[in-house]
């Protein structure tokens, strides 16, 4: 420790931050946490203030995907960690590496009616890797090392600590030393690697299937160098609809076929039909796993089809397997009929989708008409950004339109998030004087109405984005399922009002545009386009036909 200062313990946790590289604290003030706010003075970290503590997470969990660092989030204790806490699950399921930072009753008054008392860590414990309550001043430098460490290591994840306001207002007697964090990652083994590749390449028609962790736009390059290494399909799963996932064409056929498949950090649950049809019984699985339970879970439900397992790090056998298959040689650079099977399957869309894109749509568009013009906004960057957010709308945007960076969602299957996510991207890559990288945000009309009053947060803190709302006056995942479970004359409850979005947004200061016809969508993209290159939030509202989502049969 350095000599003796009038140092706080929310100096102490700033002074942490710091040290572990953030920049930026995706926040919502509360009583608390006021002495961080003090202490981040002249810091050098930046406090993203917004409308909701969700939204914090939301924010964190898009800047961590993006930016291959951890998102930090803080937020105020009791109602304000309570809120906060629901965005932790979608965080989870998408493997991001958020830390929520909640403040919290004082040590000095627990179990005595303090103000906002409540178990907060027991609260946050099921939504993340690990949750704690912080004990002393001095010891907010290790608690953020061990935060930052656990959120990075295996299985990607959120971590949550709670501040007691007397932990961060109390004098600490000297500053500790900063501390790294410590990612323990756990390796597959050379020969184990080996074995795997020659396991896989066995096989007729093999899989490698990874999980949401891999789904960032640097690690789908490396999966992209792993089946250029190996010879073996790879798909990244990150959908809730799973084998149906609308942006992975006729998957369900690639499944149907394939006779071994490595689970590469990918659960086998809901969205792989625990391993049943359209999987074939003969087929045979390996997993290559963080999570013993999840190992135990594949076992539990594939039995004896399981026939390779390992306790280890994803990322680090997928650079082991890879290694693996470069020193094996022998490998054919042309793609075998099989790879060229599982890609035509995965790019598969309707033919008749050009024309219906084509097509002249007055008073409501069809999605594919809404959608396909924004690809080429989404072209004009290297690093781009799609947020993808909805229900049914949200589907057809993942089925329609491609970008560098993807963020989505994802396999929680929560709405409400892409305001959020645009924000914590646009965070992550920041602004340039010219050709910054576009973020488009489709979301549906329910989606749009959790957390609309982050248009004010875009403005204030300068984080341009552009959002696509397609309104078809209707929760539509909710309303498919009436039509198709009970009848047509059993929906309801699931309708909404055909809303000017856009005139809420440019209440908030972005800039509003609508469009009911496809005639004014062209100008609409460009004016909303025009308005985030000059650091402007637009919203472009487009009423849409409520169809339900593709469902892949060619």
């Amino acid at each position: 420790m350095t000599n003796p200062t009038n140092s706080r313990g929310a100096d102490v946790l700033i002074a942490a931050l710091r040290h572990l590289g953030v920049e930026k604290i995706f926040t919502l003030s509360g009583n608390h946490i006021m002495p961080l706010y003090d202490a981040v003075v002249g810091s050098g970290i930046e406090l993203i203030h917004t409308r909701h503590e969700a939204a914090c997470v939301h924010m964190a969990d898009a800047y961590a995907r993006v930016s291959g660092r951890v998102g930090v989030a803080l937020v105020t204790g009791g109602p304000g960690h309570a809120n906060a806490v629901s965005a932790l699950y979608t965080a989870a399921m998408a493997e991001s590496p958020v830390v929520l930072l909640s403040g919290h009753a004082p040590l000095n008054q627990l179990g005595k009616g303090a103000f906002q008392e409540m178990p907060q860590v027991e609260i946050a414990a099921p939504l993340t890797k690990a949750a704690w309550l912080a004990q002393t001043g001095e010891g907010l430098i290790s608690d953020m090392a061990k935060a930052f460490g656990i959120s990075l290591s295996g299985r990607p994840g959120p971590v949550h600590v709670s501040l007691p306001s007397d932990v961060l207002e109390n004098k600490v007697a000297a500053m500790p030393t900063p501390m790294d964090a410590t990612i323990e990652n756990c390796a597959v083994g050379t020969n184990e690697a080996k074995a795997l590749a020659a396991w896989l390449r066995e096989g007729a028609h093999p899989l490698i299937l990874a999980g949401p962790a891999f789904l960032t736009k640097p690690q789908r390059v490396r999966l992209a160098a792993l089946e250029a290494a190996i010879g073996v399909p790879m798909i990244g799963m990150q959908s809730p609809r799973g084998v149906a996932d609308p942006a992975l064409g006729a998957f369900a056929e690639v499944l149907a076929k394939a006779d071994r498949v490595l689970l590469l950090g990918k659960r086998l649950d809901f969205t792989l039909k625990f391993g049943q049809t359209p999987l074939a019984q003969t087929c045979a699985f390996a997993i290559v796993d963080a999570d013993a339970a999840e190992i135990e879970r594949a076992r539990e439900a594939l039995g004896t089809r399981l026939t390779h397992a390992h306790l280890a790090t994803p990322n680090t056998a997928l650079d082991e397997i890879c290694a693996a298959s470069i020193s094996s040689g022998n490998l054919d650079a042309t793609a075998s009929p099989w790879q060229t099977f599982v890609r035509e399957a995965i790019r598969f869309r309707p033919a008749a989708w050009q024309g219906i894109a084509q097509q002249t749509f007055t008073e409501r568009l069809h999605p594919v008409a809404a959608l396909a013009p924004l690809q080429a906004v989404l072209d004009s960057h290297p690093d781009a950004v799609l947020v993808s957010d909805g229900g049914e709308i949200g589907q057809w945007a993942q089925a329609v339109l491609a970008a560098p960076h993807r963020v989505f969602n994802g396999v929680a299957g929560s709405i409400g998030g892409a305001i959020s996510f645009a924000l914590g991207a646009r965070a992550a890559l920041g602004i340039t004087v010219e050709n910054a990288p576009p973020i488009v945000a489709v979301m549906g009309d329910g989606t749009f109405g959790f957390h609309c009053s982050e248009f004010d947060t875009a403005v204030r803190h300068n984080l341009p984005f552009i959002a696509v709302i397609g309104n078809d006056e209707r929760w539509n995942a909710e309303y498919q399922i009436q039509v198709r479970e009970y009848g047509q004359d059993r929906a309801h409850s699931c309708t909404l009002l055909p809303t000017r979005y856009d005139n809420v947004a440019a209440a908030f200061g972005a800039h509003g545009q609508f469009v009911d016809a496809s005639a004014s969508l062209p100008d609409a993209i460009i004016r909303a386009t025009a308005a985030a290159h000059a650091n402007q939030p637009a919203c472009v509202n487009i009423m849409i036909e409520g169809v339900p989502a593709p469902n892949w049969k060619r």
